[in-house]
């Protein structure tokens, strides 16, 4: 649907240039290969190689997909890091021109042939509004716009979000960020693998997919060896080459510091009124900050909509593609071309694991009540408050021989749920497990830990996990959360452990676990037990870790929604 402020007495409407120039064959080969998507209503051109100036002149090369036919079309704008090629020109440039939209799919500057320095985090702002201004220009710009995109593809929506242009009408963040401080630092400790992988990604990816695919090989090789150097500084050279924003992002872990001043894009979301649709997967490594910019939209009065899945950051655009496309898609055709027929009747729909249905929810979280677990001995876990504060279990954390990451919200392959037979079976992890349900159990919301803890050495990390254990006895990750913390003497520290959030049915038979240990690696960077930084530390310490009986897991109550379907998920 035109814009208003499209005058089409004056401007007539655009005809797509003649020729026959195709999007690229391994586009149209990958969109061939997908299943359950709706049917082409447009045979789709390409005109490759665009120049769009930036502020300072760099030329940002761009890709512009559009609909074979005559008339007013809306237009997406794509910008990315990671090249124009495959998975985003048939993701986002080939599917949605063949809908009906222009896509606009740009290389960010100094990735993909586009001039100037890639400067992360730094230039996203001025060079999205540059490129509005050279939308104006086009013949074929009928004056309304909507982005798209997932990763740092979201960030730099939330970025033109900062201060948008009149003609954004629409925005649909899928599996986004917009702050790179907590991606690399949650809660005091270095995200060192999601950090190695994201370097990876930023470096190579643009350069095409034989590159990406040696680096991430080399990665998996030399994991082991890159996470284990001492010091931990510069090792990931020799695998990701010399990047110097990776090295600054993993050695600055103060939030305050001056290098990350200006890089969160948080506050768009506290002013925004662009209707915003947002994805992501509760395996997804920036679920929290989706849920966390869902939440601000909400105080703001925006209008938004919810769509979790369970899905990892990846398999979001792999097995998930279908539930993920169809929900942008109906996003942009309601707020860009005001057809809302296929919007769903309710603000939030998640996944529920357990019973693999999705619920249809008013919003999120569904309710405030929460139900409290207290760790017991002989490893029980029951509902019956403690009587005292008394050293509970202990176990000794060595960084020479760090406890293993075990699935969760990653980058890489080894993501989500996963068995935790092997890493429960160490000695250095603690798990408490209820009696077997009589009836199902729902949680859905923010889980937390609210642990007493004391140590020998007054330097630990503790990391806290919630597993479902079923009727064989495998215990299975939901979710989890780690926190760097301080003690002093023998007292007990009192520290609460985020645990992100889910949506699970635990289901009868099936035990409720709680798993305590001292780190994950190399999902976390390990914890020297010395006070010195991960990054630069050379000598390790042990400690010994002690919970309390007056420890608690916190379960928020399952609120009743409307269940859609309970088929086999895409995960």
């Amino acid at each position: 649907m035109p814009s208003p402020t499209h005058d089409a007495l004056r401007t007539p409407a655009w005809t797509p240039p003649a020729g026959n120039t195709k999007p690229p064959l391994s586009s149209r080969m990958m969109r061939a290969a997908w299943r359950g998507l709706p049917a082409r209503r447009y045979d789709v051109g390409w005109e490759p190689g665009l120049v769009v100036p930036a502020p300072d002149g760099s030329p940002l090369i761009t890709d512009h997909y559009f609909p074979r036919a005559a008339g007013d079309f809306p237009t997406l704008l794509v910008r990315s890091p990671y090249g124009r090629g495959v998975p985003w020109s048939p993701m986002y440039g080939l599917l949605f021109a063949e809908q009906g939209f222009h896509v606009i799919l740009q290389s960010c500057r100094g990735t993909g042939g586009s001039g100037g320095r890639f400067g992360l985090w730094r230039n996203e702002a001025a060079d999205g509004r540059a490129t509005v201004s050279w939308l104006r220009e086009q013949p074929w710009f009928d004056g309304t716009l909507g982005t798209i995109g997932a990763s740092y593809l979201g960030y730099v929506q939330w970025a033109l979000a900062m201060d948008p242009p009149p003609e954004l009408k629409a925005m649909v963040v899928q599996v986004g960020l917009h702050d790179p401080h907590d991606f690399f630092h949650a809660n005091g400790a270095l995200n060192l693998e999601n950090a190695l992988v994201s370097g990876v990604g930023m470096a190579y990816q643009h350069q095409g997919l034989a590159p990406m695919v040696k680096a991430t090989l080399r990665l998996q090789r030399r994991l082991r060896e890159i996470t284990t150097a001492r010091p931990l500084r510069g090792a990931q050279a020799s695998v990701v080459g010399d990047v110097p924003w990776l090295d600054d992002a993993m050695t600055h872990a103060d939030a305050d510091d001056p290098h990350w001043l200006g890089t969160s894009m948080g506050q768009a979301a506290e002013r925004l009124d662009v209707p915003t649709g947002l994805i992501t997967g509760w395996h997804d490594a920036l679920l929290d900050q989706t849920l966390e910019q869902y939440g601000r939209l909400r105080r703001a009065g925006c209008h938004t909509a919810l769509l979790v899945g369970p899905w990892t950051h990846t398999s979001a655009f792999q097995r998930g593609w279908p539930e993920v496309f169809a929900e942008s898609l109906a996003w942009l055709r309601a707020h860009l071309c005001d057809d809302p027929s296929g919007l769903r009747p309710t603000r939030v729909r998640v996944h529920t694991g357990g019973d693999e249905s999705w619920r249809d929810l008013d919003d999120w979280p569904s309710s405030p009540a929460v139900t409290s677990w207290f760790p017991a001995p002989d490893g029980q876990l029951l509902q019956q408050a403690p009587t005292d504060a008394e050293p509970l279990a202990s176990f000794r954390y060595d960084p020479a021989d760090p406890t293993p990451s075990v699935g969760g919200p990653l980058l890489s392959r080894g993501a989500g749920p996963r068995d935790n037979g092997a890493l429960e079976a160490r000695e250095d992890v603690l798990t408490f497990t209820g009696p077997p349900l009589t009836e199902p159990v729902d949680v859905l919301g923010p889980v937390s830990a609210r642990l007493s803890v004391s140590t020998d050495t007054g330097y630990a990390d503790v990391f806290a996990r919630l597993c479902d254990v079923d009727a064989q006895g495998r215990s299975t990750n939901v979710c989890d959360g780690l926190v760097r913390l301080r003690t002093t003497g023998q007292a007990p520290t009192r520290v609460t452990v985020p645990m992100s959030s889910t949506a699970h049915r635990f289901a009868a038979g099936h035990r409720i676990r709680w798993q305590i240990s001292g780190g994950a690696h190399p999902r976390y960077a390990r914890n020297p037990g010395t006070g010195a930084s991960p990054v630069d530390a050379t000598e390790f310490l042990p400690v010994r870790i002690t919970v309390h009986a007056d420890s608690e897991l916190t379960l928020p109550r399952g609120a009743a929604g409307t269940v859609k379907d309970r088929g086999q998920p895409r995960s």
